[in-house]
């Protein structure tokens, strides 16, 4: 090969992004198995993944952030719907939230829950960089329906958002949705929610 040539990249995906891949994957194989969040360790998802610690170390400071990025990963995303109205707009959301408890990794973000008490920091993380950013999405839908008028002026949007994903969240991940409960918790919701006359 001379000075001028360069060498030819092989198809497919960088290497460094088919190891972020297998590192993530391999977090959440760990994380959806018996043992959970105790089960994940830096040195287990770099054997699972075929690669070094330190290339985890370099994209992620420890096994929380590691862990947290994975499930962001994992989760649909939350799109905003199209607004045309309240309850379009919550069936779009429980749809999206039912398709996802059909995803390989559902069990994940239950082990994570469950080991709330046990993992506090993690916790606290998942909440605030995966659950909250889909959180602010159902809570602009309820705050646009109380603008429109579709929802009661005096609705507590916190409360409102409680009810909704609640509902949605009671199942295990063995547990599909029947047919037609997504249009049955967004209007039996609505009921209760919905302005006088709306």
């Amino acid at each position: 090969m001379t000075r001028t040539e360069q060498p030819v990249r092989a198809a497919g995906r960088p290497r460094s992004e088919r190891a972020e891949r297998a590192i993530v994957e391999a977090t959440l194989d760990l994380l959806a198995a018996e043992s959970g969040v105790a089960g994940v360790s830096i040195e287990a998802v770099a054997a699972r993944a075929g690669v070094g610690k330190t290339t985890i170390y370099r994209r992620w400071p420890n096994k929380e952030a590691l862990i947290v990025h994975a499930l962001g990963e994992a989760k649909a995303p939350m799109v905003e719907p199209s607004g045309g109205s309240v309850r379009g707009d919550l069936l779009e959301l429980a749809r999206t939230i039912g398709a996802e408890r059909q995803r390989k990794y559902a069990r994940c973000f239950w082990n994570v829950v469950g080991g709330a008490e046990k993992h506090p920091e993690l916790y606290a993380r998942y909440r605030q960089d995966v659950i909250e950013p889909r959180r602010e999405v159902i809570r602009g839908v309820l705050r646009r329906g109380v603008e429109r008028g579709e929802l009661r002026a005096d609705l507590d949007l916190e409360i409102g958002v409680m009810m909704f994903v609640g509902t949605l969240a009671n199942r295990t991940p063995q547990e599909p949705f029947p047919e037609g409960h997504a249009e049955a918790v967004v209007d039996t919701l609505l009921r209760g929610i919905g302005a006088p006359g709306a």
